[in-house]
């Protein structure tokens, strides 16, 4: 620990502390607005979402993989955390985020950091849009105002809601949303160092509360007074039957939070020119959402748009998710009573605004462009996080992605039949140089390319089968082509080369890969093939053969496949005799 924080604080300066303490000031007062945002259309009260803000800026900068990660409550979140919410209650929501920081803690130390970036393009844009149409409808009400709306685990349900109370529009409180969306949409364009989120939901609240004061919901009179302390360690009760209950939604949490977090360190390192240790990073988010849930807060994970908003402020090291964190404690030892008065209405615009920026249509509309599989899987991610939930649109994007992946390794797996061509200076072998008149009786030379796993394991063994079934003497496969072999391909070798044994054939193989090399002789299968027969260029697996040919059937052969057959044509029946 003591060596890790050396190194992340080494060569630190007054000069450091300075830019630390502006960026740490600036993504405090950023993160307060978002976190009752987030906390509020994750169905809780706005003061987890300020707790998780504090306990994970504290948390991250001593255990965070990245030097610049801000963590916290995010958009991403909000429908998985909404529907545990909504399912097994608040209770189960914080069991559900311990496991979730057990998993990511133990993900960390099996070193799988790099495994979660396999994630598909189009599953993740996928879910993320689908998410931000979620958070965008599910802000509707509170910008209108509307009453009497009960909020719905499903997607439909809550269309129906806003629909049959559309009636029940309240004018203030759309007013008071104008204000805070074109707060939001103006002071980027005013003031880079004011935060758009803080200044709309200040006017608009201001505006609320001397024009027309109790005329719109605010947090206060829907969720109560905010306390302006920090709640006391509770642990959660735990028990084997809760846990299984919560394996799943906790298993969500961790991957979405383990995406959203490496990704987040990745934007990072590309605006800063560092790079993040992933495997600590999972660690220090598994850690943070282990104790969160001990103050009552919610799931964390890294927040891109505060990251970001870090570095372009200075931020040298990370002190600054340190300051961050002490800013928004302080901010809600000192101002808690007044946050209570703010209307729902002003906070529904900064939700929008989240998801209009989260939405990456610019990537949607791409990838949609290109009518390839990954646009199916990326339309039906998108319509399952909608419809249904994110748990059943991240399993059914994984398990489609991985189907064409398949389909994909299996298409381009080859495996064609070649010969010398002589009319090549090189006399490399070809395909199209195979024909009915040149084509070798008693040696067979394939050229395997592609994987050999499988899905491309039976189409190997059916074009191979079909040649080994006409008894040639030898059989050569040039593998160097062939960077992976399964068990699968394994097996399918393994058959070839008995099947070629029973009718006193032989195998050889050219240019075995390190891969399918260490598969074979972890198999013993490279002891029955022979490791004299395994060459490693094809030319020297030929000469092999062709001093293996049955000479008496290459007298008067036609064929000529190789340079030594009109030769070997040509011997008389005493030589033929004498070589044999």
């Amino acid at each position: 620990m003591a060596r890790i924080l050396l190194d992340r604080f080494s060569g630190y300066s007054a000069r450091h502390f300075q830019k630390d303490l502006t960026a740490g000031v600036i993504v405090g007062v950023i993160a307060i607005p978002l976190g009752m945002a987030f906390s509020i259309a994750s169905g809780v009260k706005p003061e987890y979402g300020i707790y998780t803000t504090i306990i994970a800026g504290i948390l991250l900068a001593f255990f965070g993989g990245s030097r610049y990660q801000i963590s916290g409550p995010t958009g991403a979140f909000i429908p998985i955390l909404f529907g545990i919410v909504m399912t097994y209650g608040y209770q189960n929501l914080l069991i559900a985020g311990f496991l979730a920081g057990v998993m990511l803690f133990i993900m960390g130390i099996l070193r799988l950091g790099s495994l979660i970036t396999f994630i598909p393009r189009p599953v993740t844009v996928g879910f993320t849009s689908g998410i931000a149409v979620v958070i965008f409808t599910g802000q509707i009400a509170n910008f209108l105002g509307l009453s009497g709306i009960q909020r719905h685990e499903d997607f439909l349900s809550n269309g129906k809601e806003i629909l049959l109370h559309l009636s029940t529009v309240n004018l203030y409180s759309v007013t008071v949303a104008l204000v805070s969306l074109v707060s939001i949409l103006l002071m980027p364009r005013l003031s880079s160092k004011l935060p758009g989120a803080l200044v709309g939901l200040v006017l608009s609240s201001l505006l609320a509360a001397v024009l027309f004061p109790e005329k719109t919901a605010t947090i206060g009179s829907t969720f109560g007074e905010i306390s302006n302390s920090l709640p006391s360690l509770s642990l959660p009760a735990l028990n084997w039957e809760t846990i299984s209950h919560m394996l799943a939604p906790a298993f969500v949490i961790a991957m979405l939070g383990g995406i959203e977090s490496l990704l987040s360190a990745v934007v990072a390192d590309g605006m800063t020119g560092t790079k993040h240790n992933s495997n600590r990073e999972l660690i220090g988010q598994g850690l943070t959402n282990m104790v969160v849930p001990l103050f009552g807060g919610i799931p964390a994970t890294g927040a891109i748009a505060r990251t970001a908003t870090n570095i372009r402020n200075g931020a040298a090291s990370p002190l600054s998710s340190l300051i961050h964190a002490l800013v928004v404690l302080l901010v809600l030892v000192l101002f808690a009573p007044y946050a209570s008065a703010i209307p729902l209405a002003s906070m529904a615009p900064i939700l929008m605004v989240v998801a209009w920026n989260m939405s990456e249509r610019h990537v949607f509309v791409h990838i949609l462009k290109s009518r390839t599989s990954d646009s199916l899987v990326m339309i039906i991610t998108f319509l399952l996080t909608i419809f249904v939930n994110l748990m059943v649109a991240v399993e059914v994007g994984l398990l489609l992605a991985a189907i064409l992946f398949i389909k994909r390794m299996s298409d381009v797996h080859a495996v064609t039949k070649v010969l010398p061509d002589f009319s090549d200076k090189h006399q490399k072998v070809r395909q199209h140089v195979v024909t009915e008149w040149r084509d070798c009786p008693q040696i067979s030379l394939f050229t395997v390319e592609g994987p050999l796993f499988f899905g491309a394991a039976q189409l190997f063994e059916k074009t191979i089968m079909s040649t080994v079934q006409k008894k040639p003497r030898v059989l050569i496969l040039r593998m160097a082509k062939v960077p992976y072999l399964d068990i699968t391909g394994e097996y399918y070798l393994r058959s070839i080369s008995h099947q070629l044994r029973n009718h006193g054939g032989l195998l050889l193989i050219s240019g075995l890969q390190d891969q399918p090399k260490r598969v074979l002789k972890k198999t013993g299968l490279d002891q029955i093939i022979g490791e004299a027969q395994l060459y490693v260029r094809t030319g020297d697996a030929i000469s092999a053969a062709i001093s293996l040919l049955d000479v008496d059937k290459c007298r008067g052969c036609k064929h000529f496949a190789f340079h030594e057959c009109k030769m070997l044509s040509a011997l008389p029946e005493k030589e033929v005799a004498h070589s044999n």
